[in-house]
C-alpha cells in the first residue's frame, strides 16, 4: 500500500524576501525583484543587464567556520533555506533527522562560479593554481547543495542530487515523494538553489532568450505577454520538509499540504526546443499518478519563463490537458527565473497563497499572446481563489519535464 506524503516545513530566500509575509506584501504591492546589474557592464558582449539578486545574503553568525569553508553561494542558499524549513517543521534540534530516517533530495543548475573560474584561470596560466582553495571543488560540484545540507545537519539517509537545470527543485520534490511513498525513507529534506552570475545570464543571452529592457527593469519579464522580450535570471533557495503522513500526525506536526502525484519525462528530441506534446503527457501522467481527473485541478502554477517558444508550448499543452480556461499564473514576473530554485520556490508560494485563499497575478502580463492557449491568465491584481488542489509545472533544457499535483490542507 502506498504511503501518503505531506509537507510539514517550508523555508526560502528570494529577491523579494525570506518569508512568505515579506513576499506576499511585495506581490500585493506589485513590486519586482528585477533590477539593473551595473557590475555586468564589464562584460561588453552580454546584452542583458538585468537580474533578480538577493542583495542582503549574509552568512549567519552561528554557522561554524569549518562548515562554511565548503559552501559557495549555491550551497549557502540551500543550507540557509533548509535551516528555515527545519525550524518551521519543528525538527531543527530533533535527533530523529540524524538517525537515517531523513534523506536529502536537492538540486541546482551547477555549483558556484568563483571556484570554477579559479580553476579555469589556473589551467590557462599553465597549471599555476593560485587562488584555488582546498574546498573549491566542493563549492563548484553540481551536488554541492545536497552534500553541504547533509553535512551541516548531520543527515544520514539517502542523498538524491538533482542537477537538471530548471527542473532541479521539482525533480527533487518528486523523487523524495516517491522515496517516502514506497517506504524507502520516512522524511526527506527537498528543494533547490542557484546563484545569480554573469555566466548564467550569458548562456541565455547567447541563445537570444534574455530580456533587453535594461532601462525599464520593473516591466520585465512578462510571461505569456505578446510584447515579452525574454527571461531575466534570478537567484534563490527553497526547501520543503516531506514526511510520511502518519508519522507527522503522531508527532503533532503542522501539515501544510499533501503531495498527490508526480511525473517527469524526457522529450528525447531537442536540447532547447520545448515539445508541447510531451509537456501535456507529463501533466496527464501526474494526474494519473494522483488518481485525479483534470477537473480536480483549480489552478496551474506555470513555469512561464517569458520566452516565445516556451510560453506558447506550455500554454497550449496546459489547454490540451485540461480542455478549459483554467486559471494560471507564472511567478517569474516577480522573481525572474531562479533556475534550480524555481520548482521548490513556486511550490512553496503556491501552497502558502492557496492556504490564504488567493493567488498572485503574472506580473507584467497585460496582453496575452494570441498564439498562447486560451487560458484564464490572472493579471493585474491578486485573485481570491477558494480551491485546494493545484498543479505546478517546470520544464528544463534537455527536454526535461516535471509536473506535481499538490493539495493544501
Amino acid at each position: 500500500m502506498n504511503r501518503r506524503v505531506v509537507i510539514t516545513g517550508m523555508g526560502g530566500l528570494s529577491a523579494l524576501g525570506s518569508s512568505f509575509a515579506e513576499i506576499s506584501e511585495a506581490i500585493r504591492a506589485k513590486r519586482s525583484g528585477v533590477r539593473y546589474m551595473p557590475e555586468w557592464d564589464a562584460y561588453e558582449d552580454i546584452q542583458t543587464r538585468l537580474g533578480a539578486p538577493i542583495d542582503d545574503l549574509q552568512v549567519p553568525s552561528h554557522y561554524p567556520r569549518k562548515m562554511v569553508r565548503s559552501m559557495g553561494r549555491v550551497a549557502l542558499l540551500g543550507v540557509r533555506a533548509s535551516e528555515l524549513a527545519l525550524k518551521d517543521a519543528g525538527l531543527l534540534e530533533d535527533a530523529s533527522i540524524q538517525d537515517g530516517r531523513m534523506g536529502v533530495a536537492y538540486g541546482s543548475s551547477s555549483g558556484s562560479l568563483e571556484p570554477m573560474l579559479a580553476l579555469a584561470r589556473g589551467t590557462a596560466e599553465g597549471g599555476t593554481f593560485r587562488g584555488i582553495s582546498a574546498t573549491g571543488y566542493i563549492q563548484a560540484m553540481s551536488h554541492t547543495a545536497a552534500v553541504n545540507i547533509g553535512l551541516f545537519f548531520g543527515l544520514t539517509g539517502r542523498v538524491i542530487p538533482t542537477s537538471s537545470a530548471c527542473t532541479s527543485g521539482s525533480q527533487a520534490i518528486g523523487y523524495a515523494f516517491e522515496s517516502i511513498r514506497y517506504g524507502r525513507q520516512d522524511m526527506m529534506l527537498v528543494g533547490g538553489s542557484d546563484e545569480l552570475s554573469f555566466c548564467s545570464a550569458a548562456v541565455f543571452d547567447n541563445l537570444y532568450a534574455t530580456s533587453l529592457k535594461n532601462e525599464a527593469p520593473s516591466t520585465t519579464p512578462a510571461p505569456f505577454d505578446r510584447d515579452r522580450d525574454g527571461l531575466v535570471v534570478g537567484e534563490g533557495g527553497c526547501t520543503l520538509i516531506l514526511e510520511e503522513r502518519e508519522q507527522a500526525l503522531a508527532r503533532g506536526a503542522t501539515i501544510y499540504a499533501e503531495i498527490l502525484g508526480f511525473a517527469t519525462t524526457s522529450d528525447g528530441a531537442h536540447v532547447t526546443s520545448p515539445q508541447m506534446e510531451n509537456m501535456a503527457r507529463t501533466m496527464r501522467l501526474a494526474l494519473r499518478d494522483a488518481g485525479l481527473p483534470p477537473e480536480a485541478i483549480g489552478w496551474v502554477n506555470a513555469h512561464g519563463t517569458a520566452t516565445e517558444a516556451g510560453d506558447i508550448a506550455e500554454s497550449q499543452a496546459t489547454l490540451a490537458t485540461f480542455r478549459r480556461a483554467l486559471p494560471i499564473t507564472s511567478l517569474k514576473g516577480h522573481f525572474g527565473h531562479t533556475l534550480g530554485a524555481c520548482g521548490s520556490t513556486e511550490a512553496w508560494l503556491g501552497i502558502e497563497m492557496l492556504r490564504q485563499g488567493w493567488v498572485a497575478p503574472t506580473l507584467n502580463l497585460v496582453n496575452p499572446d494570441p498564439r498562447c492557449g486560451e487560458l484564464d491568465y490572472i493579471m493585474g491584481e491578486p485573485r481570491p481563489l477558494a480551491i485546494d488542489t493545484f498543479m505546478t509545472n517546470n520544464f528544463a533544457f534537455g527536454g526535461i519535464n516535471t509536473s506535481l499535483v499538490i493539495r493544501v490542507e
